[in-house]
């Protein structure tokens, strides 16, 4: 595996780059890899924003932020007029890392955008006003293809796609590369496929071998040298409501994850 040297201290920050974490399906490490990244970059002195963009909550849990007890989520921003983006955002654990909350109410989002007008470019307008603040924004995308996923593909630059190393995650990579291609061809020219992150990788499996494999032969350089292996200190990190970069500084999964921020900085997906 090529050891990517750590990144370049800024001079300043901004503005930010903004990558949505996406995958229709479940389980395959999405959360893990939004927050973890978010706090190795953060450590490698980056300015982060992480938008949990999932009615679950997920990400937000997974940083100590009990969202249910919160007046203003990214709902509030998204829906309703007179909100200010910076007065939504909150401090994390993680000095360098600020997080955009979400709870169920998010779900609401996607039947009432329906009837807006630009309803795909919602979450772009809202994050215009603090792209300068940041140096990279990493939205925590729901595993669905539906109106918010598409809000996050318009608003971000580039896609970065966790895929679980098992057969049937492999299947509904098509269905997201398609949903990705129309979003650039209507909506968001800009928009990139930056990279394909091979999660919950256990060597000691052939099968795990062969779907990396077949990833690698289907995607070419897009998928990342770096492959975050399935630990159970992940999960314990989530229940702590921590990053694994400072639940278990020293660590192989926070190690792989700062050797992802590396390679990601390296690639240009973030500064």
């Amino acid at each position: 595996m090529t050891d990517f040297p750590a990144p370049a201290t800024l001079s300043g920050h901004g503005p930010a780059r903004v990558v949505a974490l996406c995958n229709q399906k479940g389980g395959v490490g999405k959360t893990t890899t939004s927050v973890n990244l978010a706090a190795a970059l953060a450590e490698y002195g980056r300015r982060v924003l992480i938008i949990d963009f999932d009615p679950q909550g997920a990400a937000s849990a997974a940083l100590g932020i009990n969202a249910d007890s919160l007046e203003s989520t990214v709902y509030n921003l998204l829906m309703e007029t007179g909100v200010a983006t910076r007065d939504v955002i909150l401090p994390t654990q993680v000095e360098g890392l600020d997080l955009l909350p979400a709870n169920i109410d998010l779900s609401a989002a996607e039947v009432q955008l329906v009837g807006e007008v630009a309803r795909e470019s919602a979450l772009a307008r809202s994050l215009r006003p603090v792209l300068d603040d940041y140096d990279a924004v990493l939205i925590d995308c729901q595993p669905s293809l539906g109106l918010l996923t598409v809000n996050a593909l318009v608003a971000a630059h580039g896609v970065v796609i966790p895929l679980a190393a098992e057969y049937f995650a492999m299947r509904g990579v098509k269905l997201l590369v398609d949903t990705i291609s129309k979003v650039q061809d209507r909506l968001n020219p800009r928009l990139t496929i930056d990279a394909i992150v091979p999660t919950l990788y256990d060597g000691r499996t052939l099968h795990a071998q062969e779907v990396v494999e077949r990833v690698r032969d289907a995607f070419g350089d897009r998928v990342t040298d770096t492959m975050i292996h399935r630990t159970v200190k992940f999960p314990d990190a989530t229940v702590a409501a921590e990053p694994i970069t400072t639940f278990a500084p020293s660590h192989a999964g926070a190690q792989a994850y700062r050797q992802l921020a590396r390679e990601l900085v390296a690639r240009g997906v973030a500064a």
